[in-house]
């Protein structure tokens, strides 16, 4: 993994409708940072997985995060309504745009139409 990777922060703790609090490696969050891992393992992608205890966006679960030196960050939500592994091959191909993009902002012509909907917030690069 490069010095610096392209980091994916995802909301382990986020719970779809109905979903139990216990026990919580079962929650949607959770099974979605296990898609995550295996799908960007499977491409070798040379990303940063990150699981966050809680991202406080618990009306839109799951939550993740998307973040590299330089470029905006994007938080984005709602992932719940859609199959793990479905959510990640989204949220990669979203990702491989965003690495693209020389400041993170993807055209929004460009997005996979989960990104368009799932937008939560976009935040200006550190420094």
């Amino acid at each position: 993994m490069s010095a610096q990777p392209t980091m994916v922060h995802v909301c382990i703790s986020c719970r779809a409708e109905g979903e139990a609090l216990e026990p919580r490696e079962q929650r949607a969050g959770a099974r979605l940072h296990r898609a995550l891992v295996t799908a960007a393992a499977a491409e070798g992608r040379d990303i940063a997985i990150v699981p966050v205890d809680c991202m406080s966006v618990c009306k839109r679960p799951v939550t993740v995060g998307l973040s590299a030196p330089g470029k905006w960050t994007y938080i984005y939500g709602d992932f719940a309504k859609v199959a793990p592994e479905a959510a990640a091959a989204i949220i990669l191909d979203g990702l491989a745009r965003y690495e693209a993009a020389g400041d993170g902002i993807i055209p929004w012509k460009e997005r996979p139409e989960a990104l368009k909907r799932g937008v939560i917030a976009r935040l200006p690069p550190m420094g």
